[in-house]
């Protein structure tokens, strides 16, 4: 079977599937009550659970996603933490906490062991045993898409739907991980994360020099970007130390990494909707370094760290030494977050991606059920080929000197919970492009967008959404053809 008609499968199994198992109206979460047996007259059993050691692997399997999709228990204990309450509600927020790049949660805020059905159903195996002795797990999705949209040929700028009108096999992403416990205080842990992606979307998170030569050395004249139409990125790879003598709590990072201060993310369930924002698509996406977090006070977190420049490995020769500085802040009533970062200095030229890149994000929280993410920065490299003086009118890169190249951009997210399953998200955006070294296209942008996000259970997340998006200068979308571009959506998450 292809891999067009098996995204296409699994798109239309998922819903029904997943609604199917619901049954009730589900809420999201991670402890989760017994499902019931039904009591018509008959003598049948309750099924068995995922932790009945006398059923099989599969068996399992299946039943830890039934009793995923069984109400949350109202009256399970909250798990201890030394950090300010949770903000936000997640599900159906992608996060319950305001955004903190670098960690795998704000230091003191607890993170669930075991709470997806793989590592529920490894519980009675001898490999699973041991995981839970030692607190490691697998867990990962399956992310496949469909997009209708008004372009015949490309959808980008946006990402990471590039191929219009069809059906893609985005994500499937592989994770084996061990947290480090940062609400308690009396000793050194420590953690680490392998996190695999193959999909589509590797096109835009692949790190020069990790098996990147898929996508830079495989040339694609008929698709709408260069490279492997699907491709493999081991996207995280690093390991954390945690020393709670240090302030109130210090991490330290050490491998591959996400790009801190970013709203959005490249994995599809830490983000609000489907697509993502220009802003967000030609920003850095990870750095491979060391980063320190270091929590000051329950307001107050610093970040630090030294890294090889955007996207690309330190044993690269288009590595250059980098910095990173950020320090995040948030209001004593929990209800505003500010976080400027200097996501990337350092005084060399571009090479492959290395844009100096200064960045601010504000959240401010309304009520328990609207929020609102706003997020600004200002990008630049120096002395990229063909962006220099005398270059042809309206024809970008087309100097025959190196040259500065700069841009600038803001994103806002307003975002409501209708309930404990659905919360919608409405994102604008502005971007200036002004040379068009990021897009291709030396003009502004906006965009704006509308999505639905539905937890048929904690396990599956669909995600229908809607935009319409501008180019101001030039004609920017469908390969320079047309100055707009309307788009439609869908997406499913399986979480395993």
């Amino acid at each position: 079977m292809s891999k067009k008609l098996l995204s296409f499968a699994l798109l239309l199994a998922l819903a029904p599937a997943g609604e199917a198992a619901a049954a009730a109206a589900p809420v999201a979460g991670t402890d989760v009550m017994p499902a019931a047996g039904l009591d018509d007259g008959s003598a049948g059993a309750p099924a068995a659970g995922s932790d009945d050691c006398s059923q099989g692997f599969f068996s399992r399997l299946g039943a830890a996603y039934r009793a995923d999709a069984q109400p949350a228990d109202p009256n399970a204990p909250a798990a201890p933490r030394r950090a300010m309450d949770a903000p936000l509600d997640s599900p159906p927020f992608p996060n319950g906490e305001w955004q903190l790049g670098g960690v795998a949660a704000p230091i003191g805020v607890p993170v669930a062991y075991g709470q997806y059905p793989l590592q529920k159903a490894l519980s009675c195996t001898k490999l699973g045993n041991w995981m839970k002795r030692n607190r490691i797990e697998v867990n990962g999705w399956i992310n496949p898409s469909a997009n209708v949209s008004s372009s015949s040929f490309t959808n980008y700028p946006l990402s990471y739907a590039t191929r219009p009108n069809r059906v893609e096999f985005d994500q499937f992403v592989f994770n084996i991980t061990r947290v480090e416990d940062t609400v308690q205080t009396d000793h050194v842990d420590w953690g680490f994360n392998i996190s695999t992606l193959y999909g589509y979307d590797y096109h835009y998170t692949v790190t020069k020099g990790v098996f990147s030569n898929q996508l830079l050395n495989h040339p694609n004249s008929n698709g709408p970007l260069p490279g492997k139409v699907y491709g493999i990125d081991p996207m995280l790879f690093y390991y954390d130390l945690y020393i709670p003598t240090v302030a109130e709590g210090m991490v330290v990072r050490i491998g591959r990494y996400l790009s801190l201060p970013d709203i959005e993310a490249q994995f599809s369930p830490q983000n609000y909707l489907v697509t993502h924002s220009i802003l967000y698509t030609v920003d850095p996406y990870t750095q491979t370094g060391i980063m320190t977090t270091t929590k000051l006070s329950q307001q107050w977190t610093l970040q630090l760290g030294v890294n090889a420049s955007n996207d690309t490995a330190p044993w690269n020769r288009s590595a250059r030494p980098s910095l990173q500085a950020c320090v995040r802040w948030v209001s004593k009533d929990n209800n505003d977050m500010l976080y400027p970062c200097v996501n990337n200095w350092n005084t060399s030229d571009y090479n492959y991606n290395n844009v100096q890149m200064y960045v601010m994000t504000w959240g401010h929280r309304f009520s328990q059920s609207v929020h609102m993410q706003t997020e600004a920065y200002y990008m630049y490299g120096r002395n990229i080929p063909g962006f220099g003086p005398d270059g042809e009118p309206g024809v970008v890169a087309s100097s025959p000197y190196p040259g500065k190249a700069g841009e600038y951009g803001v994103v806002n997210y307003l975002n409501f919970e209708l309930n404990s399953s659905n919360m919608i998200s409405f994102r604008n955006e502005f971007y200036n492009d002004q040379k068009g070294q990021r897009t291709g296209y030396a003009t502004k942008y906006s965009s704006h967008t509308l999505g639905l996000t539905h937890w048929v259970s904690s396990d599956l997340e669909i995600r229908p959404e809607i935009r319409y998006e501008h180019s101001y200068d030039v004609n920017a979308y469908n390969a320079g053809k047309k100055n707009y571009q309307a788009i439609a959506l869908v997406d499913a998450i399986l979480h395993y």
